[in-house]
Formats: C-alpha cells, structure tokens, sequence
C-alpha cells in the first residue's frame, strides 16, 4: 500500500503545481510509515489534521518534535 502527498489536481493535460509543491510516494505498512521516508528531503514536514497544522520536525539530535 503507498500514500501519494502533494497536489494532484489539474486538467487533461495533467496535474498543475506551483514551484514549490512537489509529489511523492510513501510505503505505508499497516499502520507504519518509515520517518526516514518522512524527512527524506526536509527536516520539517506541515500535518493537515482538520482545520489545525501541525509541524512535525526533525532535531539535530535525531528526535522528533510536533508542534501546533
């Protein structure tokens, strides 16, 4: 099973981004997802839960910190 993050909305033409939106396939086993997948690119990822975002960060120390 895989989870797609980014905007796949567009026209027949295909999907329509800005600069800075990207895509991405994460593995999801169960109910896990490896953060190494996560952070691959970022140290700093933005959670959509409801009408909150949350970040969720990766220190230098190699812990992770949520934030609202």
């Amino acid at each position: 099973m895989s989870a797609a993050s980014g905007d796949n909305h567009g026209d027949a033409a295909g999907p329509t981004q800005s600069p800075s939106a990207t895509t991405r396939t994460l593995t999801v086993r169960g109910s896990r997802i490896d953060s190494r997948e996560l952070f691959a690119a970022e140290r700093e990822i933005i959670i959509a839960h409801g009408e909150d975002s949350y970040r969720l960060r990766l220190t230098s120390q190699n812990k992770l910190i949520l934030t609202k």
